[in-house]
């Protein structure tokens, strides 16, 4: 029998030579957000990968926050990231790392460069320092300051510090060569002014390191021993690599880039999404119409889904575009054998079964999920007068139509055979009453004679029935236009969100936050944490039932 062969990525293989040849004994990963605004489903693949290698190598995962622009930045955002995190099932052990913790340690580091003549303190312009830096063909040219004395650049530095000069006067900047054909390597700025009070440090700080220069000192304090980050930062891992050797660690950090996580035709930008929320498009960070964490968790989204998706999407260095369809195929795989499926109406008409007797209910017993026997039965009951979907009952049917109208007979879900006999019109000629007559052999969905019926449709008991608001969602913006329009700016879609008026089984009023289930016909639902309350819980839809999506062979 051959042996299973298992497939690796790159960075696996990265840490497994790194462990062979003794650079490390261990694995220690991080995920490093900046708090300024919810994590999105980007965001989610840093996290599963990061944790998951830790916990391949039995290594250990950090949360850290890169609080090092107080402009943006606020506890909100903390709390949030911490939540999702958690939700993602990423073990930080409990203990959350700060950038802020390191701003001492950061400022002597910088202290210890300019004695060592490697930074320099500039005063030129923010403007004539980008005029300077050169361009993708061009060397930069040398900063005035970039021979300025030790001594004078140290004094400048405490003066910074201590709050003697304004925002964008004077910087500090790594003194390595105006000349590289890296333009980061470009003499980079490390520490700016900025007045600004820090939700953590208050006031302590007018001064900031850049992210360039904190992160890799960050990474190098916590015994970081692989720092994974997106491609965007392989052109910064030069100077990575030089600020983790001139500040010096015993053990330094080691960082390798992977592919981002795109989403065709989905927005992810937290520019595009801070919008959205100040315009009041959406009802905030966590509006189940985002890709945020917070909001695919609101919409119904499963940490097992979540990882699913992480896992088909892959990990490689070439970047590529997945499929929103794949992370619905995702959760759809995920609740199929978890929810019961249950019965409710979203566009009701009342249907009046004329010869089942007045005043009598009875309860039908009905199997939770057929796939999954673990989740054993429930009874609904049934009477004289039940709701079904209007979509369900037409008056002229084309070819082919299977459901009830005129004349016709069809099996009621887990009920009886009705057949239509006539129906009623309200002032504006709709539809507002449907008159039925029963079988009472057909109890079950059965017919002892053998006939058979072309149509089945679900229903809801009206005298019982929970009548509260279900959500139907679509993509935020229209996809036949594109996402963007010619100034840059979101094409929305003014049918993203559908609120119906529907009907429910009883029971589903007890469901609790989170609670899933499969409403047949119509998809798969989840209680709303936010807008639901004990007497009037609102459903969102997950993901409808049925996709044309193929899964990748894995």
């Amino acid at each position: 029998m051959s042996e299973e062969v298992i497939s690796r990525n790159f960075i696996e293989d990265a840490i497994d030579k790194d462990l062979e040849e003794g650079v490390y004994d261990h694995v220690v990963t991080r995920f490093p957000p900046e708090p300024n605004g919810y994590l999105h489903i980007g965001h989610a693949k840093s996290i599963i990968l990061n944790s998951g290698i830790a916990k391949e190598y039995k290594g250990i995962f950090h949360l850290r926050f890169d609080d090092t622009n107080p402009t943006k930045e606020n506890e909100e955002f903390v709390d949030s990231i911490v939540e999702d995190v958690k939700w993602l099932g990423a073990d930080f052990g409990g203990k959350i790392y700060y950038a802020s913790d390191y701003f001492d340690k950061m400022y002597e580091a910088a202290v210890k460069l300019i004695k060592e003549g490697k930074a320099y303190a500039s005063d030129l312009s923010p403007e004539e320092i980008k005029n300077t830096r050169g361009t993708l063909t061009e060397p930069g040219t040398n900063d005035p300051n970039r021979e300025r004395p030790v001594e004078e650049s140290l004094q400048i530095f405490s003066d910074m510090k201590a709050g003697k000069y304004e925002d964008g006067s004077v910087v500090i900047r790594a003194k390595i060569d105006m000349s590289s054909p890296n333009i980061n390597m470009r003499d980079p700025i490390i520490y700016r002014v900025a007045h600004i009070s820090h939700h953590r440090t208050g006031d302590k700080w007018c001064i900031y390191p850049m992210y360039d220069f904190a992160h890799p000192i960050e990474d190098g304090i916590e015994g970081i021993t692989h720092s994974l980050c997106t491609l965007e930062f392989e052109d910064h891992r030069p100077l990575y690599d030089w600020v983790v050797q001139n500040v010096g660690f015993d053990v330094p950090p080691r960082q390798i880039e992977f592919a981002k996580m795109y989403l065709k035709n989905i927005v992810t930008g937290k520019r595009y999404i801070k919008k959205l929320v100040q315009d009041g498009i959406v009802d905030g960070w966590d509006d189940p119409r985002l890709v945020s964490i917070a909001g695919l968790r609101r919409r119904g989204f499963t940490p097992e889904s979540i990882r699913k998706f992480v896992e088909l999407s892959g990990i490689s260095k070439s970047n590529s575009i997945s499929d929103y369809a794949m992370l619905e195929y995702c959760i759809r795989e995920d609740l199929k054998p978890k929810c019961k499926r249950v019965m409710a109406v979203l566009d009701p008409v009342k249907v009046v079964i004329d010869n089942y007797p007045e005043g009598q209910t009875e309860e039908l017993p009905v199997i939770n999920n057929v796939e999954n026997p673990e989740l054993g039965e429930r009874t609904v009951p049934f009477s004289r007068e039940i709701y079904i979907e209007r979509d369900d009952f037409m008056v002229e049917p084309p070819k082919k139509y299977r459901r009830l109208y005129p004349g016709n007979e069809v099996r009621l879900m887990n009920a009886y055979y009705v057949t239509c006999t006539s129906y009623e019109l309200d002032d504006d000629g709709k539809v507002s009453v449907v008159h039925c007559t029963y079988d009472p052999e057909t109890r079950g969905g059965d017919s002892p004679d053998g006939r058979k019926v072309k149509g089945t449709i679900h229903w809801v008991n009206a005298p019982t029935a929970f009548h509260t608001k279900v959500r139907l969602y679509e993509n935020i913006v229209n996809e036949e236009l594109g996402v963007y329009d010619e100034n840059g700016d979101l094409n929305l879609n003014p049918n993203s969100l559908t609120v119906c008026d529907a009907v429910l089984e009883p029971e589903l009023k007890e469901a609790k936050g989170y609670d899933s289930f499969q409403f047949v016909r119509n998809g798969y639902f989840v209680r709303d944490v936010k807008d639901s309350t004990d007497d009037a819980p609102v459903f969102n839809r997950i993901v409808s039932l049925k996709s044309s999506y193929t899964p990748p062979a894995q």
